[in-house]
């Protein structure tokens, strides 16, 4: 079914429906609206809007099945889980059955309210045919926030077009282990960075009116990234300063600076309390003191779990009490424990009928703003000319050449000559375009034997560079997990036969028990998966070249590979045009500028070793160094820049006002290049114990060769505040060192400022970010 006139705004005929005769009172306010609505609802239709129903639960043979739909549907539903992610439907039959389904909502439920599709976007729209961009770590290895932004844009379109509302995306997790199998979903270590970057994502993804954006979804709040022994799920053990300094920050800053729309909680307890009941986080932190007016929404079976898995609740009526109560609003994916066991503890007395319609406010708020009551429909016939086109394909080529780290270029092997004769391309990664893609893209999530979009692997972005006569040498070596070495004497030839080797190695990102990154897909130890370490140390005794292109869910422990291995890659998992953006960077047409956005360490024994940790963290083991194998912020260039002229004016603040702080940086080789600048500060004496380093700013610049620009930070003194002993957030006098580098280890420039008077506590609405020019 397509084509306007077949979805008209009809109502079921009993004069009740919200999309018939409305258009007078669109212009009312919104919470006029919402009241009105309310008062009309009964409580089961009240509670149906809490819940949610799977697309699968719909369907009979891949088709809607109305018989399905009046059992699950009959009062109305608050959200329909992942048209397009649950299914292998083609885009244009994913539109065709959300108008189907919206239009049984509006014809055969009393009030006629259509329902929010929420679907998966961390990487691109989670949908057959959509554009697969580079995984959220490579993301933020670009630095570079209008970068994020540019793609949700896409993203944003794309799930429009296919009847999508709600993206359950960003990840804002601040990351400390990375044995945790989702590190790749991370923006990393860092919470400025992470904030910064979840920013961009949700104004992207938001769009300047709802009316043609996607909600976008905070995740996971809070502290989802430093588990317990780096497990998915488990405990997190945390002070109150670092939750609220830290792992709070990236939400705070999404919800104050990018007005984000929807939450959705952690799965794991914080000091005993599971994120899903917490009061503390979801109502008092959440909405009381940030000022947050959207949706939250529960991550996949975490109501539940509050009785299954934590072990709080004796039954799903109480599991639900718990969570409603806590602050939760809809149960995603399914409707277990706020529908008929939600509606029973309401006639019981158990949960106030005013609770439930405070909560049911704010999912018809939600509906109102994305203009469902006026539009519930969208037009399958344009989808061709909106999903994966040409001008997406570059924009997710561009992501993945500006996420790729150069870790390591000893002797200038990289780039590439030209006029090579033969080139061995070896490993388990090289020909593969599955493996490029992150957990959440829909060719990994959902463990499809095909791809849903053309991808190109690295043998083949290789091979578009090289021209005829060029001798290519391929041997896969091994496989990701394995013990098997039965593919190595090939691999040595290759590479014998060969000036050089490219050696593309790491992990397979997914859900599945072949996936060795991804949700789940936790480790206890940081090593390749698998003989690939062995696959490298046999290709380098051949004596040739050899270059190491890392394709990494999560950062391995690469120890023996740094020392020996001449030239190292960091791709992470750059998707869709991911072999033509490595291909860009071995052969120089693109110079890379990628900066790591976490700590690369020795071994599993050293976590946590993210940079900004205290000083007494800082000591030697009695076997293995303490300091890391990669800095974070590290990324080197083809290009060389020197830094000049560090200035801070004043070095005398108050507790309020702006520090101005400016350096020049110049491209000192033949050739154009990117460098990002950082701003670290260290407070030298507080009354707590302070890192010894903080990211306060950055800036990712474009040099031609010989070129210099002036970078200038403007620091607010509220950003030098940290939480006390008293857990206020003030600021102390006292002298701050300012650091300008080139990563969190390589200072170029360093001076010190002072704050001078008495201590000052910060008002909620303090700057969050430092301006850049």
């Amino acid at each position: 079914m397509s084509g306007k006139s077949q979805f008209t705004n009809r109502g079921s005929g009993s004069g009740e429906s919200v999309c018939s005769g409305q258009s007078s009172k669109t212009n009312q306010p919104i919470a006029q609206r919402v009241k009105e609505l309310l008062k009309r609802m009964t409580l089961e239709e009240k509670i149906a809007q809490l819940g949610s129903v799977p697309i699968q639960d719909l369907l009979t043979e891949r088709k809607f099945s109305p018989e399905k739909a009046r059992k699950l549907l009959a009062n109305g539903i608050g959200q329909i889980t992942r048209v397009a992610g649950g299914t292998d439907l083609e885009p244009k039959e994913v539109a065709e059955l959300v108008n189907t389904i919206q239009k049984f909502l509006i014809e055969n439920t009393r009030l006629g309210i259509p329902a929010i599709v929420h679907e998966e976007c961390l990487s691109g729209f989670m949908a057959k045919g959509t554009t697969s961009f580079p995984q959220a770590i490579g993301l933020a290895s670009t630095w570079e926030p209008s970068l994020v932004q540019k793609m949700t844009s896409v993203i944003r379109k794309e799930m429009r077009a296919m009847g999508a509302h709600q993206g359950l995306s960003p990840v804002l997790d601040v990351v400390r282990d990375p044995r945790w199998g989702r590190v790749e979903e991370t923006f990393g270590e860092d919470h400025y960075l992470v904030a910064s970057m979840g920013v961009a994502y949700i104004k992207g993804l938001q769009g300047d009116d709802l009316k043609n954006g996607i909600i976008a979804t905070a995740k996971h709040f809070a502290a989802h990234g430093f588990s317990e022994g780096g497990r998915n799920c488990a405990p997190v053990h945390l002070g109150p300063r670092e939750f609220r300094e830290v792992f709070l920050f990236p939400f705070e800053v999404a919800v104050k600076v990018a007005k984000v729309e929807s939450v959705m909680n952690a799965y794991h307890d914080a000091d005993g309390v599971p994120c899903a009941a917490s009061r503390e986080l979801l109502t008092k932190i959440l909405r009381e003191e940030w000022g947050f007016r959207g949706i939250v929404v529960s991550d996949y079976w975490a109501i539940k779990m509050l009785h299954t898995f934590h072990y709080t609740a004796a039954d799903k009526k109480e599991a639900g009490k718990q969570a409603l109560e806590a602050g939760i609003d809809i149960e995603l994916p399914n409707t277990e424990c706020y529908g008929e066991p939600l509606l029973q503890a309401v006639q019981e007395g158990l949960v106030s009928e005013s609770t439930v319609d405070q909560t049911v406010s704010r999912v018809l708020r939600a509906k109102i703003i994305l203009g469902l009551l006026e539009n519930p429909y969208v037009q399958p016939e344009n989808i061709s000319s909106i999903i994966n086109t040409t001008e997406h394909r570059n924009i997710a080529r561009e992501i993945a050449r500006k996420s790729i780290v150069l870790l390591k270029n000893e002797g200038h092997l990289l780039p590439l000559k030209r006029d090579i004769k033969s080139i061995a391309i070896i490993g388990p990664n090289a020909a593969s375009t599955r493996n490029l893609l992150g957990d959440y893209s829909y060719t990994a999530h959902l463990s499809c034997e095909k791809d849903a979009v053309p991808i190109v692997s690295i043998l083949e972005g290789i091979k578009s560079k090289l021209p005829q006569g060029v001798k290519i040498n391929y041997a896969r070596g091994c496989d990701i997990s394995g013990t098997s070495t039965e593919g190595f004497s090939e691999a040595i030839k290759a590479a014998k036969n060969s000036e050089v080797a490219i050696v593309v190695v790491g992990d397979k990102a997914g859900l599945s028990p072949s996936d060795t990154s991804g949700e789940g897909r936790d480790r206890a130890e940081l090593g390749f998966p698998g003989v690939q370490e062995e696959l490298v140390k046999a290709v380098y005794q051949t004596g040739k070249n050899t270059v190491v292109v890392l394709i990494n869910g999560r950062p391995l422990s690469i120890e023996w590979i740094a020392e020996n291995i001449p030239a190292i890659v960091e791709a992470w998992l750059p998707g869709e045009e991911g072999g033509n953006a490595v291909a860009d960077v071995l052969f120089g047409d693109y110079n890379p500028g990628g900066k790591l956005p976490v700590t690369l360490p020795r071994s599993a024994g050293q976590l946590p070793i993210n940079y900004n940790r205290k000083p007494s963290s800082h000591k030697d083991y009695v076997f293995t160094k303490g300091s890391p194998l990669f800095s974070f912020g590290h990324g080197l260039s083809y290009a060389q820049f020197q830094y000049s002229d560090l200035k801070i004016n004043p070095q005398k603040v108050g507790s309020a006002g702006e520090i101005t702080i400016s350096f020049k940086v110049k491209n000192v080789s033949d050739r154009d290049g990117d460098e990002v600048t950082q701003l670290y500060i260290r407070d030298v004496v507080a009354s707590v114990t302070r890192p010894i380093k903080e990211l306060k700013g950055y800036q990712r610049i474009t040099l031609k060769a010989g070129e210099e620009k002036t970078v200038t930070f403007k620091l607010s003194v509220e950003q030098l505040a940290f939480y006390n002993q008293d857990v206020k957030l003030v600021v102390e006098p006292g002298i701050f060192e300012i650091m300008i580098g080139s990563s969190s280890e390589d200072i170029r420039l360093k001076d010190t400022l002072e704050a001078v008077g008495n201590i000052r506590e910060v008002i909620p609405s303090r700057t969050l970010f430092t301006k850049v020019s």
